[in-house]
């Protein structure tokens, strides 16, 4: 097995290597398209330097090299495609996770400033949590259209600190309405 290998590379190596090159570039290509660029890039990166020292190599007429840089151009470019994969996964999951407490946390939010509303706690007193639930839930609709467009770290970005805010606003409207209720017993 062994002499059939050295037997095929001295072949190979008396022309440039551009079945393996080519090869190279597609999976470079697939691994871009899988988002290895985002979610690998670490192995992304390798493997486009790879490819670039094998088309160097080529120029050098040094086609051994060229044809282990292809090779390893194109294992890199299927590692980082199949870790993107992996990757992107998480992100979706921990995103949809962070979106679904989110969504309970604005449920909640909402039920608690409708109760103050019909307690006559004054409006003045509500409009800070009532502006901040706008915002919060413009920033749901905003990850959420990240989440469908497949921009996790995006959708990330805009839910980061989210549920801070809005476990804020609850506290908010909880005092204001303990103080109305305060005020009454008077």
């Amino acid at each position: 097995m062994a002499l059939l290998l050295t037997a095929v590379l001295a072949v190979a190596c008396g022309e440039p290597p551009e079945k393996e090159i080519h090869q190279a570039q597609g999976a470079i290509d697939a691994a871009r398209a899988a988002g290895a660029d985002q979610y690998a890039a670490e192995e992304y990166t390798a493997a486009v330097d790879a490819l670039k020292r094998a088309q160097e190599a080529v120029g050098q007429r040094d086609y051994r090299l060229a044809l282990n840089n292809a090779l390893d151009s194109r294992e890199r470019a299927q590692n980082a495609a199949h870790e993107a994969a992996d990757r992107k996964a998480q992100a979706r999951g921990e995103v949809e996770r962070i979106l679904a407490q989110l969504t309970i946390s604005l449920s909640q939010a909402q039920t608690r400033l409708e109760a103050a509303q019909t307690a006559h706690v004054p409006p003045r007193a509500l409009r800070e949590p009532r502006e901040t639930l706008a915002a919060a839930n413009a920033a749901v609709q905003k990850a959420g259209e990240a989440i469908n467009a497949g921009d996790y770290p995006k959708a990330s970005e805009d839910l980061k600190d989210l549920k801070t805010r809005v476990d804020g606003v609850v506290t908010q409207i909880d005092a204001a309405t303990a103080a109305m209720a305060k005020r009454r017993r008077r």
